[in-house]
């Protein structure tokens, strides 16, 4: 596609390709809002239960398209904030969206495709995959909430180090300090992908985005908030269909079907 982004949904799964392989998938301002429409789209069609996120080619995302900065000149400010500003509502609809999110990382991440490699609440990795802040090399600083959930991920120590020396971090080594949640052969990625993706696709959606909006905050809460904030969820999942759903599945000793409330 011209934006450089594809979406199709099937049995539940919104699956979002990055498809500029030819440029890295690097991020233009059409590619972004593309991004933020498609992220829209999974949010409000009730038929998406779970998002995919993943590029297509060589490398996930390299991030911003240094041609696209490069060229703006003295309007480099300018350029970086209407793209930025679009790219952020795009991470803010994906980050908050009442859907699970996968990201599968199928090749190398750098800047802003670092930031949107790590945004899922699975992500996996192909053994190709590497990860790089990148913007030291080029005089510029953290966006797409990297320097907000790396430190959250891996510590603010190993953020600091990541970050600033622009070290590049492979696969093994981001597995092994949490920055993904496990890695695949190539060649086994998408499938595994799709499997992680149909499982949460057919579990209890509602009860997982409250789940999912409870660890998102509670960094930025303290416990007797917390403890309120999960007596509030659980109560109200306890009031939903799914539950009822769930409870009656194990006295059954049957499998729920979550899809079918």
């Amino acid at each position: 596609m011209s934006d450089g982004l594809t979406l199709a949904v099937e049995d539940g799964i919104a699956r979002i390709t990055l498809d500029r392989p030819e440029a890295g998938n690097a991020i233009t301002l059409p590619l972004a809002q593309a991004l933020l429409a498609a992220a829209i789209r999974c949010e409000s069609d009730p038929a998406v239960r779970c998002i995919l996120l993943t590029g297509k080619g060589r490398l996930f995302c390299a991030g911003g398209d240094v041609q696209l900065i490069a060229g703006a000149g003295e309007r480099r400010a300018e350029v970086l904030s209407e793209l930025i500003a679009t790219f952020h509502a795009a991470v803010q609809r994906l980050a908050r969206a009442s859907k699970p999110l996968v990201t599968l990382v199928n090749g190398p991440a750098a800047g802003a495709g670092f930031s949107l490699a790590i945004l899922g609440d699975v992500v996996i990795g192909a053994r190709s995959a590497h990860f790089t802040a990148a913007y030291g090399a080029i005089g510029l600083t953290p966006d797409g909430g990297l320097s907000w959930l790396l430190p959250r991920l891996v510590g603010l120590r190993k953020a600091q180090d990541i970050i600033l020396t622009n070290r590049r971090i492979k696969a093994e080594e981001a597995e092994a300090i949490g920055l993904v949640t496990r890695i695949v052969d190539d060649e086994t990625l998408a499938e595994e992908g799709t499997r992680v993706a149909h499982a949460l696709a057919d579990g209890p959606v509602d009860a997982l985005c409250a789940a999912r909006a409870l660890l998102y905050d509670s960094f930025e809460t303290g416990l007797e908030t917390q403890l309120d904030r999960e007596l509030r969820a659980m109560a109200a999942a306890g009031a939903g269909t799914e539950s009822a759903e769930g409870l009656a599945a194990l006295l059954e000793k049957r499998a729920p079907d979550f899809r079918g409330v």
